[in-house]
Order: C-alpha cells, then structure tokens, then sequence
C-alpha cells in the first residue's frame, strides 16, 4: 500500500496523458475488479458461476470480431489489477475481463484449470475470446481444464439474459 502512494504522482501523470477512451476503459477495469474481487467473498461460488455463462461449454474459437477491443480489455484489466489497493487473482481478472467483453457483445470462454507442481496443486483461470487468451495467459498451458463456461452474448439462456 505503501508503494502505492509513493508512485501516485508517477501514476496521475501516465493517466493524464492518456486519450480518454483509454482512461474510462482503466476505470471501469478498475471497478469491474472491485466488483469481481467483493463477490467473490461475499457469493457462493455455485451461484456466482451462473452467471459466467453456460457451464462445460465453449465460445467458437474464429478470431475475435475485434482483436483491437481484446488487446485494449487485456491491457485494461492487466494495468487496472497492479493498482487497485489488494492483489487481485486470476478468478478476479478473469471475471473483470468477461464482463467488460460481454457488455460489448463479444463471446467468451472463462476457464478454470488445475496444475500438479511437486505435492502442490494449483488452480488458475483464464479468459479466452475467440483465438486470443484475454487474462491468464501466462500459465494457462500449464494447466488441466476442469470446466469451462461459454458466454455468447444474444444466444437463447445467455448468462447476459439471466435475471
């Protein structure tokens, strides 16, 4: 935290330099992030995950409609997630990400994997839409698939038409 506002006037600086389209897309990373990291406390996750999409399904994997739109979602929720004032999870930006890219109509598939280090096992989560991996990208082909949950925006039972 400390850290944090240290670099506060290197941070108002950077923002201020960029375009506002960049800077609304930062905050609503930064809120949906909030949003995500609370519900995740405060929800079970049974029903949390109704609202990921249709479970143990996956969006086509053809190229995004708009790649620019989910590389500027991805650096969103990457540079949002270094400055909010907890360290956000995998789950977390995943969850941002999705609801960023469902409010623009693009399909997504959150994943949820399982890796075996040693003794360890490790869970991880990740975005994809279309051909491109939006949040944990990282460390995602080092992972088992458990389930997946495919969201396709306007399609009959879409988490987005779920009340």
């Amino acid at each position: 935290m400390l850290r944090m506002i240290r670099r506060l006037p290197v941070l108002l600086v950077k923002l201020a330099r960029l375009p506002w389209r960049e800077r609304f897309l930062l905050a609503e990373a930064a809120m949906r992030l909030v949003v995500a990291w609370i519900a995740l406390r405060i929800v079970p996750f049974r029903r949390l995950a109704r609202h990921f999409g249709e479970a143990k399904a996956e969006t086509p994997t053809v190229g995004p409609e708009d790649p620019d739109l989910t590389f500027r979602v991805a650096w969103a929720v990457r540079i949002a997630s270094r400055y909010v004032p907890w360290p956000t999870k995998c789950l977390a930006d995943a969850i941002a990400a999705q609801a960023m890219l469902r409010r623009r109509e693009q399909p997504t598939t959150l994943y949820l994997g399982v890796a075996k280090d040693g003794e360890e096992f490790g869970a991880h989560a990740w975005l994809r839409c279309g051909t491109e991996i939006i949040t944990g990208d990282d460390i995602a082909t080092y992972h088992t698939v458990l389930t997946s949950f495919a969201d396709t925006p306007g399609a009959t039972g879409s988490a987005l038409r779920r009340k």
